[in-house]
């Protein structure tokens, strides 16, 4: 992308106006501010940090990221966090050493903790400027009466606490909009048009050189980038941001910049098919190196050689939008135009090729986020979703980056309409010509969801009607009952040559030693993804059923499943979304919603409320018990990420709590319970003895040589945790807005969660298998080892789901999914049996890799606090060729 020219000028705000915003005062009904005592204590102690004494709980309201400054700064960003306490709220700076609480999710908003130190810093660049700085904190949970409700943040937040910049960037990636300063629609311009006074685009592309200022131009807006934010610690520029739009006359199309300022104030408004007239603008030479969209009509001219380039001043630009009914044909303006495809022609389209799609969304998976250098602290964000169009019986596989569309990426849930545009083709046909396809966003991609139809240029297409039409046809309580939200979605899977591999791999060194894996997982951020190559032996494999997990290790009793609780369900679904109509069409709901705007909070819940007031299912809550795992995890000395929390506040603060949690399979109500896992210390030693390993799982297979080595390691982790997290769940569409809260990330802004159920993730039916594998790796040194996870995906509902085919070239981890999915699809009907051993074909393509040296890739997602899951995704045999010149 082209190096941004920072605007020049502009100030800070007045110090008066950035000491008053420190504290924001809510009008107490009870007793005085504790936050506002301890503000005014350390700002007159001697050393300016105190101690404070019993400090009650407080909520995080908010927690905000900005650019921090250099130099010397001590991390690219810094975080403000917003504190209430019943009486008031405070914004305070968070420590930079505390930056991984953050990071890694311990704080976020919406938790409650205890201040047990904090400081008071001065800014030596203003006068009597200064602010509370948190230097040690504790987690409150499940402990005492929460403290008041924290009152919403006032509109027109100050500027950070620290340092020059005006503004806050969103919490987990620099691409989307946040905060009031990001107009959300620039009202529409009541103008009349002098067409005399008019010049084109083909005109300024001959005579730019030869002028200064340039007539008017009357355009409309055909393709839309995504946000890009260049901010460096070095450069002092408030708002540096920079979008790029194609616009086109009767002439040709061009691209135009949109500069630093003015985006937060043009930025929402500037919409696909939006017409715009230009006026004080700047030519620069194209910069050639940015991206470059596929225009829907192939015989529209581009002039690529210069661009239009919009900034507050040098010259300060005039923008104006015309409403459409004011558009008149005589102006010559191309509509925009796509080009969609179905799933039945994709098969056919070549790598790279560039398309719109629609379909109805079946699947979508939990956000992820995937880093953009190493080391760095920079994310892209994204999410996979699946969509039908009825022309074929595989969906559309939709990898969806943010597009700086948060209110649509937060909000994709199955059963909605998805239009995605300036989609890639992605597909490999010289490694396996029948390997499944799927679809990317590119720069100038947008996202539409229902809801946000209404009014799209897109609507008029044919092949959208088309699909419109197909939608009539289908019965919406069968689409349900294949819809599917969150959970590990592992693909795309590794390529089926393991030199293929490692020429996909960008990182300097492909393997990592298994005894840096801990160190690996230790790196994580909150919901990355990653993908690591171990070299190793195939040691040891365990069939873990989620049932005797649960009875084993919990103890507590298993609810059974309550068909009524189905029932009501269903009925909420039907009369939410067909409001007492007959016809189970899809028509009923989703078309309508297709034209018209989003509903409501209180109206799309106003039916589900009713029912839920006159239901009368009692349901079982399996209860925790204090196992002696978690009681041995509770002393364990924290890792160094988490140095700043002292072993009281670690159990204060629950860090390790999180490594127990216990989630419900609605199916048939059975648990699989973390506690479950071998428990372990911070280095991965297990305390478990052998014989209560083999008591707990209904399956084993070891090798000859695990059997000589396992009590002589130096070194054994244990990361075959199953998380809530990480299985994906059946659809519910009643309780639709809780799933999606669940699937996305923690908000900034602390956002209360429903009040009117008290659901939660354990109580969704499982759309994966009935239990998983533990799987042992060896080094090939035999002095480390390390435990990970292989969770068999299988969706009787949806078999293109999670495709078993995806692993055909991989013998043991094929038997073990296709095992996998015969006993699931043997007890769908009946009660799970008390075992399953390992099958012969298991156990035979385990002890073909006996003793054998094999790469195995494994997928880590960081899933917030202590939770992080590592998945075994492929083994590769090193014997095979080309492998040891891979690497």
């Amino acid at each position: 992308m082209q190096d941004p020219t920072p605007e020049s000028g502009g100030s800070a705000r007045p110090d008066e106006e950035r000491r008053e915003a420190a504290v924001v005062v809510v009008p107490a009904t009870g007793s005085a501010s504790w936050l506002q005592r301890v503000f005014e204590e350390v700002r007159g102690a001697s050393q300016l940090s105190v101690v404070p004494t019993e400090p009650p709980p407080v909520t995080v309201v908010a927690v905000e990221r900005y650019l921090a400054e250099a130099p010397p700064a001590a991390a690219q960003y810094w975080y403000d966090v917003t504190l209430a306490d019943g009486a008031c709220q405070e914004r305070c700076y968070l420590a930079p050493r505390l930056n991984g609480l953050v990071q890694r999710a311990h704080l976020h908003a919406g938790v409650r903790l205890r201040l047990t130190r904090c400081s008071y810093r001065y800014d030596e660049k203003r006068l009597n400027y200064g602010f509370l700085c948190l230097e040690e904190l504790e987690r409150v949970h499940g402990a005492g009466p929460a403290p008041a409700a924290p009152a919403a943040l006032p509109r027109g937040l100050p500027p950070p606490l620290r340092g020059v910049k005006k503004h806050y960037l969103p919490l987990w990636n620099n691409e989307d909009p946040y905060g009031d300063v990001w107009v959300a629609d620039k009202p529409r311009a009541q103008i009349d048009v002098d067409v005399s006074k008019l010049t084109s685009l083909g005109q300024l592309e001959m005579t730019w050189r030869s002028r200064v200022h340039y007539h008017p131009l009357l355009v409309r807006v055909l393709h839309k980038s995504r946000l890009r934010y260049y901010g460096k610690p070095e450069k002092k520029m408030d708002m540096p941001y920079q979008a790029y739009f194609e616009v086109a006359d009767g002439s040709g199309m061009m691209s135009m910049v949109l500069w630093n300022s003015l985006c937060p104030e043009w930025y929402n408004s500037m919409k696909v098919g939006t017409v715009l007239l230009l006026e004080q603008y700047a030519v620069k030479t194209s910069y050639p190196f940015k991206t470059k969209p596929t225009p829907g009509d192939s015989q529209m001219k581009r002039f690529a050689t210069i661009e239009i380039s919009l900034n507050v001043r040098d010259p300060p630009t005039k923008i104006s939008i015309i409403p459409e009914e004011m558009v008149k044909p005589e102006w010559g303006l191309p509509e925009v135009k796509y080009r969609f495809i179905t799933r039945s022609e994709l098969d056919g389209l070549p790598n790279n090729h560039s398309c719109d799609v629609i379909g109805l969304v079946t699947f979508v998976g939990r956000a992820e986020r995937a880093r953009k250098k190493e080391h760095g602290e920079d994310f892209w964000l994204y999410r996979w979703a699946h969509a039908i169009d009825g022309t074929s019986d595989q969906p559309f596989i939709l990898e969806l980056f943010a597009t700086s569309q948060p209110e649509v990426f937060e909000r994709i849930h199955p059963m909605t309409y998805l239009v995605c545009t300036q989609m890639r083709v992605v597909r490999d046909l010289t490694e396996n010509p029948s390997s499944t396809i799927y679809l990317t966003t590119s720069n100038e991609s947008q996202i539409f969801i229902t809801g946000w139809h209404r009014g799209q240029p897109y609507t008029k297409d044919t092949k959208v009607r088309n699909f419109i039409q197909w939608t009539k046809t289908q019965n919406e309580v069968d689409q349900m009952e294949k819809a599917v939200i969150g959970g590990y979605y592992p693909f795309p899977r590794p390529p089926n040559n393991f030199l293929k591999y490692c020429k996909n791999n960008k990182v300097e060194s492909v393997l990592k030693a298994i005894g840096e894996t801990g160190k690996e997982i230790e790196d994580l951020h909150y919901r990355e993804h990653k993908r690591i190559a171990v070299q190793g032996i195939i040691s040891a494999i365990r069939y873990i059923s989620c049932s005797n997990v649960a009875e084993e290790a919990s103890g507590v009793e298993l609810a059974q499943k309550d068909n009524s609780q189905s029932l009501e369900s269903s009925a909420a679904y039907k009369e939410d979304s067909l409001h007492k109509e007959k016809n189970t069409n899809l028509q009923n709901k989703e078309i309508k919603s297709f034209l018209e705007p989003q509903c409501t909070p209180g109206e799309k819940h106003r039916h589900q409320a009713l029912l839920s007031q006159k239901s009368s299912v009692k349901r079982k809550i399996p209860r925790r018990l204090n196992t002696d795992a978690e009681q041995r995890s509770a002393s364990v000395t924290p890792v160094s990420s988490y140095r700043y929390f002292t072993r009281s506040a670690r159990r204060k603060l629950g860090l390790d709590e999180f490594q127990h949690e216990d989630f419900v399979q609605e199916k048939n109500r059975q648990t699989l319970s973390d506690s479950s896992q071998h428990s372990t210390d911070q280095e991965g030693m297990s305390d478990t003895p052998e014989t209560e390993e083999t008591g707990r799982a209904c399956g084993l297979w070891q090798s000859d040589l695990w059997a000589q080595v396992k009590d002589k390691l130096m070194k054994y982790l244990h990361h075959s945790t199953i998380f809530p997290e990480s299985i994906p769940r059946k659809f519910d569409y009643v309780h639709r807005d809780l799933l999606m809260q669940q699937y996305n990330l923690h908000a900034a802004v602390h956002q209360p969660k429903e009040t009117r159920t008290d659901k939660n993730i354990n109580d969704f039916k499982s759309a994966s298998g009935l239990g998983y594998y533990e799987v042992t790796v060896l080094g090939i040194n035999h002095d480390v080892a390390i435990d990970v996870a292989f969770l068999p995906l299988f969706c009787p509902d949806d078999p293109h789901l999670f495709q078993l085919e995806d692993i055909q070239n991989d013998t043991l981890l094929s038997c073990m999914s296709c095992i996998s999915a015969c006993q699931q699809t043997a007890t769908s009907n009946g009660r799970l049996p008390d075992m399953f051993p390992l099958s012969d074909e298991i156990v035979k393509a385990a002890m073909d890799l006996d003793g054998k040296h094999v790469v195995c890739i494994l997928d880590i997602c960081h899933l917030g606090d202590d939770k992080v899951e590592v998945f075994l995704s492929k083994i590769y045999k090193t014997e095979e060729p080309g492998v040891l010149d891979a690497v």
